[in-house]
């Protein structure tokens, strides 16, 4: 599929601003997704503290990524969603302590394992060029404006 920049990526999530972590969608279809950006050396990124981008945040990074591809899997009649939920993570690997002094663009990469009625599971991986940074499993949880979760 053809490339996603951040305006469209802000379309498909509720997070904007600074809050949009993704740059750019670089390649997707109907079982994964794979986003860059380079969010996680800005001076102004909404995550940090003490000047610090902890690596654990990676987990938002990989969580827009999973939104960012339910929302593109999604007619665009289903766009309703009012508000997503992380559930759970499982099998969680942090490789690296902080995201902030990682020089190379982040890659964010997410593959569905199972989707159906508003649940997901998904895999992901937080990279940037050869070095893993942090790898696990995530369910997430939609709850739709027309009805309750």
């Amino acid at each position: 599929m053809l490339r996603i920049g951040k305006a469209a990526i802000c379309r498909l999530i509720p997070h904007h601003g600074t809050m949009c972590l993704l740059n750019a969608v670089e390649q997707w279809n109907d079982t994964s997704i794979l986003c860059t950006t380079a969010s996680h050396r800005d001076a102004t990124n909404p995550l940090r503290r003490n000047n610090r981008l902890e690596a654990i945040c990676g987990l938002e990074y990989a969580a827009q990524a999973m939104a960012v591809h339910v929302g593109l899997l999604q007619p665009r009649k289903e766009h309703r969603l009012a508000v997503g939920y992380l559930g759970a993570v499982k099998n969680l690997m942090l490789q690296a302590t902080r995201l902030d002094n990682v020089k190379a663009d982040l890659t964010v990469h997410a593959t569905r394992l199972v989707g159906e009625a508003g649940c997901f599971i998904y895999t992901f991986r937080v990279s940037a060029e050869r070095q893993e940074l942090l790898e696990g499993r995530a369910s997430i949880f939609l709850k739709y404006r027309d009805h309750q979760l």
